[in-house]
């Protein structure tokens, strides 16, 4: 088997019985990169150099017993909202293309004490507002699977550099489903931890109250051994949660012989996909036959999830991005008259037309003519879509339901019409609303070869429960590279 299709677990496993060499491994994602990148866009940037000192440094430190991980010698891409010291961190963004973090994100600190070696950092979204990757200041990621298609977004180019080959395992965030449905696009399974489970310290803020970091990979078992490094307190994150239950891969069991797993009827109604419908409940009843009780129930406020969401997110948004002026650090205007003139015009021309429309909106909600009609209400509904899972989670051990409405839609369709793009986050933005965890798992494709990702949602710190539901659901699967990665990788071994 060529090295790019074994797994991140699978890769450490051999790099720690001396099979294959740290740096070949990394040599593999390079040549990969440097033969799809022209084709895929995933990445913002390639630290080619800095993956090979760090593999000859991790391959020492392995060969020496100091390092025994299962991910030791494994390399990775980091989404780019997300620091590393040294390397640029845009956000996909014009207003921070030079923005070099003199630090690393705690997330990131605990990959790097686990032996990860870092190949670079994926596109994304601008400022990860999007669902299609399309609205980078980079240019698109495409999807694949099909080059025609988005990867989704806003860790578009996390799940789409896992899938086709580029690193064996990714870090992406997600504030209102932006792993889960890229990763859904990609035919790769996405992981989104309970809010405060993973330090948000070094990740540039969307929406404070909703971002989470969280593994993108090839199979559920990866994504257990990813989040078991990454997830620690981080006092320096006021959200981050002392958890002493993140032994994430003893989850992994196939047995799932009476747990309880509910199916929202909300989730299977108007809007869905009759190829996606078919293929998520055909994993239900799969489950169901391996011993799970599936049945349907009724799941309320579904559809105040979106309105809900956009306020709140907007309005978290326009507060983050205020820092964003020109001043201390980013893009400053090159012509400007007085103070007022530079913050305007460093800002007008920094950032794109998505994060305008949302800080327009986030500002709108927040001023004092509309805060209580607007901000206040969101903040009450999003306490009742709380309640509401509170309520189903007192009767099932997980909730199962698609991760998108669709399959990935062609490239420049959701940009036309960007309230068609917000309602494509309607199985995936309760969820961050509420602080749950939940992942996306890849259950088949449509007739155009297009993967489809099978949505598990557990209750708070629950993140067991979804594992082993999707470990036993994955069993004897496996999931290939795509024909356009695969071909490559093929040229690559000859």
């Amino acid at each position: 088997m060529n090295i790019l299709e074994l797994t991140a677990v699978e890769l450490g496993r051999k790099i720690k019985k001396r099979e294959i060499g740290v740096m070949e491994a990394t040599e593999a994602a390079l040549a990969q990169i440097k033969a799809l990148e022209k084709e895929l866009n995933c990445y913002v940037t390639v630290d080619e150099e800095g993956a090979r000192r760090q593999a000859a440094k991790v391959q020492d430190k392995i060969d020496s017993g100091m390092l025994t991980g299962p991910l030791a010698g494994v390399p990775m891409a980091v989404k780019d909202n997300i620091c590393l010291a040294g390397l640029p961190t845009t956000c996909s963004s014009q207003i921070l293309k030079n923005f070099v973090p003199s630090y690393t994100a705690e997330a990131v600190k605990n990959l790097i004490q686990a032996g990860a070696v870092i190949l670079g950092k994926t596109n994304m979204d601008e400022f990860a507002m999007g669902s299609t990757t399309e609205t980078s200041a980079f240019g698109e990621t495409k999807n694949p699977w099909n080059p025609a298609h988005v990867p989704g977004g806003s860790s578009g180019g996390s799940c789409a550099a896992v899938a086709s080959g580029e690193c064996f395992y990714a870090l992406g965030s997600d504030t209102g489903g932006s792993i889960r449905q890229p990763s859904s696009f990609c035919g790769v399974t996405g992981i989104k931890p309970t809010y405060g489970t993973v330090s948000r310290y070094g990740l540039v803020a969307y929406g404070s109250s909703l971002d989470q970091i969280g593994p993108v990979a090839r199979n559920v078992a990866d994504c257990a051994a990813i989040l078991e490094v990454i997830a620690s307190y981080d006092k320096k994150d006021s959200t981050s949660i002392r958890r002493e239950d993140c032994d994430f891969t003893s989850a992994l069991a196939e047995d799932v012989r009476g747990m309880r797993i509910g199916i929202p009827r909300d989730y299977l109604g108007e809007g869905l996909d009759e190829e996606v419908k078919t293929a998520v409940l055909a994993a239900a009843k799969e489950l169901a036959d391996k011993g799970a009780i599936v049945e349907e129930f009724d799941l309320s406020l579904v559809e105040y999830a979106i309105p809900a969401y956009y306020v709140i997110a907007s309005a978290e948004a326009s507060s983050n991005l205020s820092r964003f002026d020109g001043v201390k650090y980013g893009y400053r205007s090159q012509s400007y008259e007085g103070l007022h003139s530079m913050y305007k015009k460093s800002r007008s021309e920094g950032f794109g037309a998505e994060v305008k429309r949302r800080i327009m909106l986030g500002s709108f909600v927040l001023s004092s003519g509309y805060y209580d009609a607007y901000y206040l209400k969101a903040l009450r509904t999003k306490a009742l879509i709380k309640q509401a899972f509170d309520k189903a989670f007192a009767q099932y051990d997980v909730i199962l339901g698609p991760a998108a409405p669709s399959t990935a839609p062609r490239l420049g369709e959701s940009l036309k019409d960007p309230l068609k793009m917000y309602l494509g986050d309607i199985y995936t933005i309760a969820v961050n609303l509420a602080g749950l965890p939940a992942m996306s798992v890849p259950c088949g494709r449509d007739s155009k070869g297009l993967p489809i990702g099978l949505q598990l949602i557990g209750d708070c710190f629950k993140e067991k429960s979804i594992i082993r539901a999707g470990y036993a659901y994955e069993s004897g699967r496996r999931y290939g590279l795509p024909e356009l990665a695969r071909k490559t990788a093929e040229q690559e071994v000859r």
